[in-house]
């Protein structure tokens, strides 16, 4: 009977200490799934969200800082879902058509290119500079290093002079109007079949740099070319920015 006893006895104190560690546990466990969810709120109102899908063409322009410089940009425009979204970022991608300058509709594939080598809209990427000189000082100290001394005549009235090769622009050719107009790109040939040559315009606002990307068959135009793209880059600007 004792040993009976006993048994029963450490059986029943094993069975208290089971429990009791039981109830102990319960505050513990509530106490961390109410951190986990008070975690989880706080990601989900702090994490950036942005909209997954196309958005409006006529979605009203959101204000986006770049190297501390402020653009109006059109959601539409913004070819990234991920850049597309107010505030301050590093980099942003934007596409226009041309000739109307307006954000592509999101739902309509871009043209291929045609046997005219033409396409039918413009680039823009605006960056914060990476150190790099401002777009008028490296076509004084840094471009000549680079380029040949043979000059052609384009139509327009436009002058190009190639890079040499074995330099950081080999492939490519700075072209310019010597006049008053202040035109400059750099640009690439067009290629065998349907490979277009792409033309760079540079400018630097602030801190941050604008680069438009556009085929080179339309410096047939460039005077046009270039009050388009001035246009452009103005309505990117707030006004009196």
């Amino acid at each position: 009977m004792a040993t009976a006893h006993s048994l029963h006895h450490r059986h029943i104190s094993h069975g208290d200490r089971r429990a009791a560690r039981h109830l102990l546990a319960l505050p513990a466990a509530l106490f961390a799934g109410a951190i986990t969810l008070a975690v989880c709120y706080i990601a989900y109102v702090l994490w950036p969200r942005w909209p997954s899908g196309p958005v409006a063409i006529d979605a009203p322009s959101i204000p986006v800082t770049v190297a501390g410089t402020i653009f109006n940009i059109p959601p539409a425009a913004i070819r990234q879902s991920v850049q597309r979204k107010p505030g301050t970022q590093q980099r942003v991608d934007l596409a226009y058509l041309w000739p109307s300058l307006t954000p592509p509709d999101p739902a309509v594939r871009p043209n291929p290119v045609s046997s005219s080598n033409m396409v039918d809209r413009v680039f823009v990427t605006i960056a914060a500079n990476d150190g790099a000189l401002p777009p008028v000082e490296r076509v004084k100290t840094i471009y000549p290093r680079y380029l040949e001394t043979r000059l052609s005549a384009l139509p327009g009235g436009l002058t190009s002079r190639p890079f040499r090769d074995g330099t950081p622009y080999q492939g490519e050719e700075l072209i310019y109007d010597e006049g008053s107009a202040g035109f400059l790109v750099r640009c690439t040939r067009n290629g065998a079949g349907a490979t277009l040559g792409m033309c760079l315009y540079d400018q630097r606002i602030g801190a941050a740099d604008i680069t438009i990307r556009f085929p080179r068959d339309w410096l047939d135009n460039w005077l046009g070319v270039a009050n388009k793209l001035d246009a452009l880059i103005k309505s990117l600007r707030p006004s009196g920015g």
